[in-house]
């Protein structure tokens, strides 16, 4: 997952780091120059802004201020609520199953992305994922691969399996996630899923 434009980040590094030193001399009085009692204060000037950088990655990347220009990806963590619906046909009546009602729980850091599907029967937990944006069209997809567990009482029908997801999140007017799924059974559908709370559930509710 690209978490942060590089290219802003070296001038920010740069004079976040400044800035720091500056404001050391100044509580310190110490004179602005570059002499020995200057430089004296660089291990308290990397103290601080190792702590801020802390503060950044734990916290502070989610705030709004620092959306697109720095932080280029967008926030998705929360339970979210939806339906899947996979194009496999019953050929003893040509009709296609109903679709399955799913809670998606997304947990999100600075630098990684997990995320859970729980529906009536079984869960699915992601191996990997990430957060891509289209060059061309600036379109952001979350993409990740995962592992089904159906319940013990369901696996005659169906069996632990693999499978992988890719869809396009949608900021505006509502957060969506709409795309599709295909599996090691080779079955396929679709997956359409709303944001409902920043709580993380742990269960199909």
């Amino acid at each position: 997952m690209k978490n942060i434009r590089k290219e802003i980040l070296v001038w920010i590094r740069l004079g976040s780091l400044v800035i720091i030193w500056v404001g050391v001399l100044l509580v310190s009085n110490v004179p602005l120059a570059i002499n020995w009692e200057a430089i004296k204060k660089l291990p308290d000037v990397i103290t601080i802004y190792v702590f801020l950088v802390l503060i950044f990655t734990k916290w502070a990347w989610r705030f709004p201020i620092f959306k697109g220009w720095l932080i280029p990806f967008p926030d998705l963590e929360g339970t979210w609520k939806g339906a899947i619906q996979s194009t496999w046909v019953d050929f003893s009546n040509g009709q296609k199953v109903p679709a399955k009602a799913v809670t998606l729980v997304i947990k999100q850091t600075f630098s990684s992305i997990s995320c859970v599907m729980y529906t009536a029967e079984s869960d699915s937990y992601s191996t990997t994922a990430q957060i891509n944006e289209d060059d061309e069209s600036g379109v952001f997809r979350l993409s990740y691969n995962y592992t089904n567990r159906p319940r013990a009482n369901v696996r005659d029908g169906s069996a632990i399996h693999d499978g992988a997801a890719i869809l396009k999140i949608i900021l505006e007017p509502d957060k969506k996630l709409e795309g599709e799924y295909w599996t090691s059974r080779k079955t396929t559908g679709d997956i359409s899923v709303k944001f409902i709370s920043r709580k993380l559930t742990q269960n199909f509710e």
